[in-house]
């Protein structure tokens, strides 16, 4: 098999847990992008945190798959896919929400807007206060989120949340799923949770990519290390769970490389791409062989 492209995930993939990028995996994707095979990210993060990763793996012109698969794009104000969260229903699970024990996050691909919030959960506080992303993506919290909406209303491709415990989240998740037709994303065990507009996944981003590129996912390697991976590892040629990957996600994966920490990206690309020629090189062969 042929492979054309190559999607990462990026928190626990290509990032190792000090959110760094290291030496070998950059020489990796470098190594394959040389074959000819389209690189790409596919992410829960937003379009400017996304990109800011692409440009140091210098992949300044390709399609890069964030908030979940809702928002695609390589420039911010031309996307070639967005699935938004409409304005009045934004509002209205905005409303809902208040009444639960959690930050509620809009992210808009240019800005986020959250609720301010007293947060007695340490985990949950180191969560949210960790970014240092002010400067390129704009971040403004408002006592009522409710109140700020309805007169300036948004329309965004994703909403994140925090809950101050599994309690509230699950009373949340029961609520929110039984009144809105939505896509509830969440991991086991953590507080954090996103609401995408029905029918975003990852994989469907994934699929648009591919086929927008005229490649089939069979000739698709994925690399995912979460729940919301679970989807992608199962529906391209190639699925690869990282070491660091729940049981859940291993299973379904073709492949189980290293951990982050151990350069898992850098070493399953190695393995793989080191025994397919460049894109191309077989068909020049083919036409050189007809002379």
């Amino acid at each position: 098999m042929m492979y054309r492209l190559l999607a990462l995930n990026i928190d626990g993939t290509i990032l190792n847990n000090q959110g760094r990028l290291t030496k070998e995996t950059k020489e990796a994707i470098d190594y394959v992008k040389d074959k000819g095979v389209y690189v790409t990210v596919v992410t829960n993060r937003h379009f400017s945190s996304a990109k800011k990763i692409a440009k140091t793996l210098r992949l300044h012109k390709n399609q890069l798959i964030t908030h979940s698969g809702a928002f695609i794009a390589s420039n911010v104000d031309k996307p070639a896919y967005e699935r938004r969260i409409s304005e009045n229903k934004t509002f209205n699970l905005v409303q809902v929400l208040e009444n639960f024990d959690c930050h509620t996050r809009i992210l808009h691909e240019k800005f986020s807007l959250g609720n301010r919030v007293k947060i007695h959960n340490q985990v949950m506080a180191k969560a949210v206060l960790k970014s240092n992303e002010p400067l390129f993506y704009p971040i403004q919290f408002v006592e009522s989120l409710g109140e700020t909406l309805r007169d300036n209303p948004v329309s965004a491709p994703k909403i994140e949340l925090y809950f101050q415990s599994q309690y509230e989240k699950e009373q949340a998740e029961r609520t929110i799923a039984s009144a809105f037709d939505i896509e509830w994303i969440s991991y086991p065990n953590e507080p954090r949770a996103y609401i995408v507009e029905k029918g975003t996944s990852k994989e469907h981003g994934v699929y648009h990519v591919a086929t927008q590129l005229g490649i089939s996912l069979e000739e698709v390697v994925a690399i995912g290390n979460c729940y919301d991976d679970l989807g992608l590892v199962e529906s391209v040629g190639l699925g690869v769970a990282m070491g660091n990957a729940p049981d859940k996600v291993k299973k379904a994966a073709g492949w189980v490389t290293r951990s982050n920490n151990e350069n898992g990206v850098a070493y399953m690309v190695k393995e793989l791409f080191r025994k397919q020629h460049r894109i191309g090189y077989l068909e020049k062969i083919g036409s050189l062989d007809k002379h």
